[in-house]
């Protein structure tokens, strides 16, 4: 039974939605441990949704501990196609402003040490990633947040880092020397995973801060992150809401077949055990 069709990753109050109904709380044990926390259900315009606190309620995890791969096997074994992530970001152009929204098309991983893939341990696979970020639930954003009154960048790059920490001017002014627009911490490995998934995957990136290298405008800060992201918090809200039938449509991509030619171990030499763990993931390529 498919309990949810759109997954949304955010802050704790994302689920409170006018119109959302049949709320209840649900624990999703997967084989990579907890998700970050509870997974709220509920149903919208008919369309039943799962809403995914990424931190932890009253935020309690760190970017890096981060249990990516449970939060997003938890959302695929609740029959979850389409993931929307909604997360805060640096500006790294002058013309990106704090509250704008981006929706970006590439990433730059500068990450370390995060397991990245569900894959190995005998069942090895070689997903695609030229294009991380799912084009068609992308457009269905932008083109929704633009209906809204809410100017929204698409396109661009982000680059994610490690943390906790925010950059160096150094770093900043390094990344901006490569090209991308903003810099986050949260959109690996929540790409990938989602990709090898087959889920698509978009984010609402809303600006908090010009990250440390404008020179004229005060340098990040907790205070400034928060209080920005916020006030973004209704408009991603609303994006949503008025996203949502369009976004539980007919997937218009290769998202949901993005294992099809992936895996490459031999199907006689996956152990039995990873066969049975992943089955949400390759039953419909692994017998």
């Amino acid at each position: 039974m498919v309990e949810a069709r759109i997954g949304v990753i955010g802050g704790s109050g994302l689920y409170q939605i006018s119109g959302l109904s049949d709320l209840r709380e649900t624990r999703v044990p997967t084989p990579f441990g907890e998700p970050s926390d509870l997974i709220v259900t509920g149903t919208l315009q008919g369309i039943p949704m799962a809403f995914l606190p990424r931190h932890g309620r009253g935020h309690q995890a760190s970017p890096g501990e981060l249990p990516a791969r449970a939060n997003i096997f938890a959302l695929k074994s609740l029959g979850v196609e389409r993931i929307v992530s909604v997360s805060a970001v640096g500006s790294l152009r002058e013309d990106l402003h704090p509250l704008d929204l981006v929706i970006p098309d590439q990433i730059i991983d500068r990450t370390r040490g995060r397991a990245s893939t569900f894959f190995g341990r005998g069942l090895v696979a070689h997903i695609g990633f030229a294009d991380p970020f799912c084009p068609h639930l992308s457009r269905i954003l932008c083109e929704t947040a633009e209906r809204l009154g809410t100017p929204a960048r698409r396109g661009g790059t982000c680059v994610v880092i490690e943390g906790p920490a925010f950059s160096t001017k150094a770093e900043s002014h390094l990344y901006r020397s490569w090209g991308a627009s903003i810099v986050g911490m949260t959109a690996l490995p929540e790409a990938k995973l989602a990709r090898e998934a087959e889920i698509c995957y978009a984010t609402l990136a809303f600006v908090t801060d010009y990250d440390c290298w404008h020179e004229s405008a005060e340098p990040v800060c907790v205070e400034m992150v928060v209080a920005n992201l916020q006030q973004n918090a209704e408009t991603a809200k609303n994006i949503v809401r008025a996203a949502i039938e369009e976004a539980a449509g007919e997937r218009a991509c290769g998202c949901g077949s993005a294992l099809k030619d992936a895996i490459i171990t031999s199907r006689q030499h996956i152990p039995a055990a990873i066969k049975k763990e992943l089955a949400p993931l390759v039953r419909k390529y692994v017998e």
